[in-house]
């Protein structure tokens, strides 16, 4: 085989390979836009429906190992507030930036769920700042189950010694504030917005909007082995239109 062949088969195997390589990154994607879509309408259907009971204690270790058949999942919860054991969580909302105030409640059963009541914002950190009456006694609360947040936020860790929150880390605001990890719900609830208009903590903030970009990236793939495809073939074209000129200008043997 000659040099030139040579360089050639080398190039359509790297067309080949490029070509599978974008052809198998597009179908990934595919599958990716409809698991995403799947989500979405999951958790659509989850907003919208009539609050449920919370998990009962039997069913928390479900929780933990299949978090997706429970998160966003709508409760109504009936407790009193343990308002002691407040934790403010730094957040970055529609509002501005401020804290979310997450609070204990205190099921009839003993069971305990941090409840995220809302967005305050830093002046309003101390309770008697927030324009509204302290929820005392008891009260019903509507809202959205989430996953806990272990570990804190992009590069800044949570630090339970001085109560420095940078996501709802269940498990360590709890042991923070002394409460019992075997009454302590494994994730927690985003109220809904409720009280008066004005008044913090702000509910009803919960992000439900998902990236879905998932299309444009298949589309993008998919061009790229089209690309590749297109590349290979004007190689052999143009390789073939040369062999003739090739075999015209060899000089004939004396």
């Amino acid at each position: 085989m000659t040099s030139a062949r040579r360089g050639l088969a080398w190039m359509l195997a790297g067309t080949a390979l490029l070509t599978a390589v974008f052809l198998a990154l597009g179908l990934w994607q595919v599958q990716r836009m409809e698991w995403k879509h799947a989500l979405i309408e999951r958790i659509e259907a989850r907003t919208r429906a009539a609050p449920v009971a919370p998990p009962p204690m039997a069913e928390w270790p479900s929780v933990q190992a299949d978090p997706a058949a429970f998160e966003y999942r709508r409760l109504r919860l009936e407790g009193e507030f343990l308002h002691a054991d407040e934790a403010l969580v730094q957040a970055l909302t529609t509002q501005g930036a401020g804290f979310w105030v997450v609070t204990p409640l205190r099921l009839a059963d003993g069971r305990l769920v941090l409840v995220n009541r809302g967005f305050v914002t830093p002046a309003q950190r101390d309770p008697g700042a927030r324009g509204g009456p302290t929820p005392e006694g008891p009260v019903t609360v509507t809202g959205l189950l989430r996953l806990s947040e272990p570990g804190g936020g992009f590069l800044r860790k949570n630090d339970a010694g001085t109560h420095r929150w940078h996501s709802r880390d269940v498990a360590a605001m709890a042991a923070a504030r002394g409460l019992p990890a075997d009454r302590v719900a494994p994730y927690f609830v985003d109220a809904e917005a409720a009280g008066q208009a004005g008044a913090a903590p702000v509910g009803g903030l919960t992000v439900l909007k998902f990236a879905d970009n998932h299309l444009v990236y298949a589309l993008t793939w998919f061009g790229l082995a089209a690309m590749t495809i297109v590349a290979g073939v004007y190689l052999l074209r143009d390789q073939a239109a040369r062999r003739p000129r090739q075999v015209e200008e060899t000089p004939l043997a004396a």
